[in-house]
């Protein structure tokens, strides 16, 4: 003989009361609390002062924007022009969603660091934009900028993301480690 399943009992378990098992005095709560948010902003835009606040992006950007935004990859540059990853692989390690493709040459006649990437793409369609790849990155070689990037596509191939157009996008080469060390400057061993 099967015993039926008894689900286990807490002991800070809630138990509703009549007033709330009946339901209806809780929607209709809920129905006050919407209604005097919508006659509140509606009787603000009548009037003519701050009710609800509607941006029409991306004409504007709204007045709140976070000053740290993290939006758009940008690749840092060199003097020379060429990216300052060292395609040391941290960045797509530390990815949570596994969405930074780098793939690495080498270089004999530079002994500071002989890797550079040849391509480094990542898939917008999948990123989380938490930002973690520009906290790994030793070389200060990534960063997010603060705009957001146009990501409306109908196809999941023009999302990725190139190492060309991290480049050329509003390029960048004030790095904190500049590459090679400065004249004076003690290079890491």
């Amino acid at each position: 003989m099967k015993v039926p399943y008894k689900r286990k009992q807490y002991w800070n378990e809630p138990t509703l009361g009549a007033w709330e098992a009946s339901y209806l005095p809780e929607i209709l709560l809920g129905l006050v609390v919407t209604s005097r948010v919508f006659l509140r902003n509606m009787g603000r835009w009548v009037t003519g002062k701050k009710g609800a606040l509607t941006t029409y992006y991306p004409e504007e950007t709204r007045w709140d924007y976070a000053p740290a935004n993290r939006g758009k990859h940008v690749l840092t540059q060199r003097p020379d022009g060429s990216p300052q990853c060292i395609a040391c692989n941290m960045c797509a390690t530390v990815c949570p969603a596994k969405v930074i493709e780098i793939e690495a040459g080498f270089n004999p006649a530079d002994s500071a660091h002989p890797k550079f990437p040849i391509r480094f793409e990542i898939d917008y369609s999948r990123c989380v934009f938490c930002g973690l790849c520009v906290e790994a990155c030793p070389e200060d070689a990534i960063r997010m900028a603060k705009e957001v990037p146009a990501l409306t596509s109908n196809d999941r191939h023009q999302m990725w993301l190139t190492m060309d157009e991290m480049l050329t996008w509003k390029p960048q080469s004030d790095v904190a480690k500049p590459y090679p060390p400065g004249p004076g400057t003690k290079g890491t061993p």
